[in-house]
């Protein structure tokens, strides 16, 4: 026991996984942004791993069904923002299902975003969520108007930040739960639009973005501090990872060693997929590391199982791979390939090159700069090898087979254009 009274019993370990919403690699400073100082994810990275090659999907709905349930949106049907609301509890499970019977304590914190029902119906024991994306101040109307905190409406009241409210609702849970091992899913609202002035924001600032980036840094430095504060650092998992490419209307200032990305948001390109993951476990994970194994948004699934000795979901393909062994400092078993859907364009690749469902190869050597387009005749017997190994691994995939997309081709909600047209 500690001073507290609190049981000091080594316990299975804790696991926050901290989701940045429309955060690329040039938001963030250690994944090499030229503009961005995020000073406290940056210490995360320093006291543990960044992975090079973290792909997610380019949309937040397909990608944060992927990274819940482990499984390829051409399995789960998620596979454009309107798409992902449809699947129900007893078609697909979700984490907190897996770990809460390994003794895990659960809660969703933040951005529910297209995901169907609410946490509590996919098995969260808490949960506070708002409706929608980028929801900062009341003042943005309905969408900003209550949060839901358990089955009941809030009122967000003038002046108060939603994502101090959510990060003072995380210190609650952290703190009633000390004694229990944990997992967090918390969904940032940082740095999805609207960009508005933040609490630190100058009267006179001139960027509103920069700002945004810095208050969404500051939160997780919060966090980190209380984790030590509660003498739970050295037994909490902390990862960070992106839901998405930096959104089209900033890509711009998200540069990367002096250069644009190749696409951005919705975009299925390096600049609309390739985002931050930063794997923190102070003792465990090493630090300094930078890896160049591939992980996508499904890993979190059966990695997550296996660090809580839970069993997978019986009868369901995981497509995850546990990337357990890298946390830990192992070699493990690292994909050969990542698999990235939306809508109906797909692709597989590895660090070198990609192949998309129309049967094109890219050369990725300079990327996520630039995409190079292999021709289909070419004699390189490197293209044409890893054509061969990439097309059979699409073939055993089969997304095809599986749920096909039935939106307007684009992955995004339908008729937005046309609404914002409406609304301009």
């Amino acid at each position: 026991m500690d001073v507290k009274g609190k049981n000091t019993t080594p316990q299975k370990p804790n696991i926050i996984f901290i989701l940045g919403d429309d955060v690329g690699i040039g938001d963030i400073g250690c994944t090499g942004s030229d503009r961005f100082k995020t000073p406290h994810i940056d210490a995360l990275a320093r006291g543990g791993t960044m992975f090079k090659h973290a792909y997610a999907e380019p949309l937040c709905g397909p990608s944060r069904a992927t990274i819940l349930t482990g499984r390829y949106v051409f399995r789960t049907g998620a596979t454009n923002q309107d798409a992902t609301g449809r699947f129900k509890p007893a078609d697909e499970t979700m984490m907190p299902v897996v770990l809460k019977q390994a003794g895990y304590v659960t809660s969703s914190i933040g951005k529910w975003g297209q995901l169907p029902l609410g946490p509590a119906e996919f098995g969260f024991d808490d949960y506070l969520k708002f409706q929608g994306s980028g929801v900062y101040w009341n003042s943005q109307g309905k969408k900003a108007e209550n949060f839901e905190l358990n089955g009941k409406q809030v009122p967000l009241r003038d002046g108060v930040y939603l994502p101090d409210v959510m990060h003072d609702h995380l210190v609650e849970f952290i703190t009633k739960h000390h004694d229990d091992p944990f997992y967090i899913y918390y969904s940032m609202s940082h740095i999805h639009t609207e960009i508005l002035p933040t609490p630190d924001s100058k009267n006179d600032s001139k960027d509103l973005y920069a700002d945004n980036i810095a208050y969404m840094d500051k939160l997780v430095g919060k966090l980190v501090a209380e984790l030590d504060r509660q003498h739970l650092r050295e037994n909490t998992l902390v990862i960070y990872f992106g839901d998405n490419g930096t959104s089209g209307g900033h890509i711009e200032q998200a540069t990367v060693n002096g250069r644009r990305l190749n696409g951005a948001k919705g975009d299925v390109l390096e600049g609309g997929s390739r985002v931050p993951l930063v794997v923190n476990w102070p003792g465990v994970t090493p630090a300094g590391k930078v890896s160049i194994d591939l992980i996508d948004s499904s890993d979190f699934f059966p990695t997550f199982a296996a660090l809580a000795g839970a069993k997978l979901p019986a009868g369901k393909i995981i497509d995850g791979r546990s990337f357990l062994p890298q946390v830990r400092g192992q070699k493990g078993t690292p994909r050969e390939w990542i698999f990235i859907e939306l809508a109906r364009m797909w692709y597989v690749a590895d660090q070198k090159w990609k192949l998309n469902e129309k049967g094109e190869l890219f050369d990725l050597s300079d990327a996520p700069w630039t995409e190079k387009p292999v021709a289909a005749n070419t004699t390189d017997a490197g293209a044409v090898a890893v054509r061969a190994k990439l097309a059979a691994a699409l073939a055993e995939l089969n997304p095809a087979g599986g749920f096909l997309d039935d939106g307007d081709g684009t992955g995004r909600h339908a008729g937005r254009d046309e609404k914002r047209a409406k609304k301009k």
